[in-house]
C-alpha cells in the first residue's frame, strides 16, 4: 500500500513539472531512488536538508532525489506569505482590538497584507475622490 502511495506520488511529481513533454523528474526512477535511499542513508540523517546535503555529496548518484528534495525545500517560502497574514492579523487584533467593528478589520488586515500594493496608491487622488463624494458643509453665500 505504501509503495503503491508513493510511486502514485512520484508520478504526480513528474506530471506537475513536466513542459513540453520534458520533465526534470523521472517518476520511476525516483521511485526507485527514495527505496534504495531509505536502505543507505545514515541513520543520524533525520532533516530534509540533511538528506539534501547527503544526496550532494553522493555527486549524482541520485539525481531526482535530489531534485525532488531541492523541490522540496523551496516549497515553505510559498507559505511564508500565509504566516506573514496571520501575524499582520494578530498584531492589528491586539492593537486595537476592543474599539473596532470586523467588516473594519477586515479592511485594515487587507491593508497590512497587501502593503506593496498599497505602496503604489495616489493618496492625493483618493482624499480627493473621497472629498468630492462626501461633502458635508453647507456653502453660505
Amino acid at each position: 500500500m505504501y509503495d503503491e502511495s508513493l510511486l502514485r506520488s512520484c508520478k504526480n511529481l513528474q506530471s506537475s513539472y513536466t513542459h513540453n513533454g520534458c520533465s526534470d523528474i523521472d517518476g520511476d526512477d525516483l521511485f526507485s531512488e527514495l527505496n534504495f535511499l531509505k536502505y543507505v542513508l545514515p541513520k543520524e540523517t533525520k532533516s530534509a536538508i540533511k538528506v539534501m546535503n547527503y544526496l550532494k555529496e553522493m555527486d549524482g548518484c541520485f539525481p531526482n532525489a535530489y531534485i525532488a528534495y531541492k523541490i522540496l525545500l523551496t516549497i515553505p517560502v510559498t507559505v511564508a506569505s500565509a504566516k506573514r497574514s496571520f501575524s499582520k492579523l494578530k498584531i492589528i487584533k491586539t492593537f486595537i482590538r476592543s474599539t473596532m467593528s470586523q467588516y473594519r478589520l477586515n479592511e485594515l488586515a487587507m491593508l497590512s497584507i497587501e502593503k506593496e500594493l498599497t505602496e503604489q496608491v495616489d493618496y492625493t487622488y483618493v482624499i480627493n475622490a473621497f472629498a468630492a463624494k462626501t461633502v458635508r458643509r453647507v456653502v453660505f453665500k
